[in-house]
Formats: C-alpha cells, structure tokens, sequence
C-alpha cells in the first residue's frame, strides 16, 4: 500500500494509527484512522506483553495506539490487532506518516482555496496526486526538493505556481538536491582526460561532515549531469558553488567552453 491508499481493507500485517473507542474486560474496541467508519478488535492478550491484570491501566478510552493487523475477516468486516507486537521504531514511523497525511491533506485544502477548487476538485486532484508520487505527502515533499517535480510528471496549470509556493513554504525535506548539466566540449586531442580530472574535482567537493554527495554522470558527450545531495539550501548553495570553481578551474579559456545549466 502507499502512504495514502485508505480505500478497501487493511492488509494482514499492516500498522495502523487507532483510536480506543471501547474498553472491555476481554479487549479494547478501536476505529481505524484512515478507514473511515471501521472498527478493529484487540483481545487482552495482545495489549501488552506479560499478563494483563486491570485492562484499563494498560489503555483507555479515546487514546490513540498504534497496532498491528493480525487476522482479517473481509467478509465479516473485522480486524483483529495486536498493540504489543508493536517496536518502538514502528509505533514512531506510523504516526510519523500519519501526521504527514493529515497535514499534506491540510496544505491541498490551501492550495485548493487560493486556486478556486470546490470539494470535488480537491478530492479528484489529491487522488491523482497519490497515484502519481504515491502518496500526498511525497507529492509536497517532492516538490519542495525539486521545483520542477509537477512538471516532470505531467501536471500543469496556475495551480501548480500554488501548490510549490505552498510546499516550500511548509515542508522541511530530509534533503535538498541540485541537478545540473554540464555542456563541456574542450579544444584539441586530450578531451577526455581534462573532462575527467574536471568531474573529478566536482566529486571531489562532496563533504561527509557536512552530509554533501556530489556526482557527476556521463550522459552521452558533450553533457555531463551532476547531482548534489545537502540537507539544507544554503549548505547545498556554497558546496554548488565549490563545484562551479571546480569546473571553471580545471577548464580555463584556452582548453575549452563548459556551460552549466541547473535544472
């Protein structure tokens, strides 16, 4: 499943982010966020491991959890979970993506409301959304690295200047990247070794302490890709800077024209 694919069933095995509706004595009855109007069950046993004495002060009502499906019955419509098979690694990354799906569904509204969209537009454009980036989070987060990731998948209109105003403005990416190609054609018989030791000190700019990876491709002469991986814009500016002083270095007037183009 994507991160936003909520329609159907839950899968065997899937965690989900719940909500206790109803402690029993035997269980607790929850509803499955992102599911809308389903219930799952959690028998006693799977609440906590070791034996479970007073029900209620392992979980309450109205908490929210976040379980695993163990047994799914499609046709009766019931889910059985377990909370205790759940790591603490896996209970973070769960409602981790789950705050990410509210707030990218609460950014598509903005974007919706400054563009004109009515509810159906905005379901119908988070739909296809998720099927195009997989998921509606990915879809901001993705712009926000990469300016011209709507674009390069096909999305167009005045909305889209909306929706990448909006990302970078709102989402913080794990990482920022940089793409460029490099049109180097060089003067006399040696172009190959001075493209190479130029691509070279290109790489050469990467920074392991800084968290920057620089690499340089061969995309069929005379253009060459470099891509530049940072954690943030600025880091990403001054290294992205280090590579233009690389290239201009090492390909002076007199051995040849290298033109750079960021994409």
């Amino acid at each position: 499943m994507t991160e936003d694919d909520n329609t159907g069933w839950p899968d065997l095995g899937e965690f989900l982010v719940c909500t206790v509706t109803s402690v029993k004595q035997n269980g607790a009855y929850v509803s499955l966020d992102g599911y809308p109007g389903s219930e799952g069950f959690v028998f006693i046993g799977e609440i906590a491991s070791g034996w479970v004495k007073n029900i209620k002060s392992h979980i309450r009502d109205g908490q929210r959890v976040v379980a695993k499906v163990i047994k799914v019955r499609k046709d009766k419509k019931s889910v059985e979970l377990s909370i205790k098979s759940v790591s603490d690694e896996r209970r973070r990354d769960a409602l981790q993506r789950w705050k990410n799906k509210l707030r990218a569904e609460q950014l598509l509204r903005i974007v919706g409301e400054r563009s004109g969209w009515d509810e159906d537009k905005i379901d119908q454009m988070n739909t296809e959304l998720v099927e195009t980036f997989g998921g509606l989070y990915t879809a901001f987060e993705e712009t926000a690295i990469d300016n011209n990731a709507l674009g390069n998948e096909g999305l167009e209109g005045d909305w889209t200047s909306v929706f990448i105003e909006i990302a970078i403005e709102n989402i913080i990416p794990e990482f920022v990247h940089i793409r460029a190609i490099a049109d180097i054609q060089i003067h006399g018989t040696e172009g190959i070794e001075v493209i190479r030791k130029a691509l070279t000190a290109v790489e050469a700019c990467s920074d392991k302490e800084a968290e920057v990876e620089i690499a340089a491709y061969y995309d069929g002469a005379p253009e060459y890709r470099i891509e530049l991986k940072a954690p943030d814009w600025e880091v990403a500016e001054t290294h992205w800077s280090q590579v233009e002083a690389a290239i201009s270095e090492n390909i002076t007037d007199d051995i040849g024209v290298a033109e750079i183009s960021r994409r």
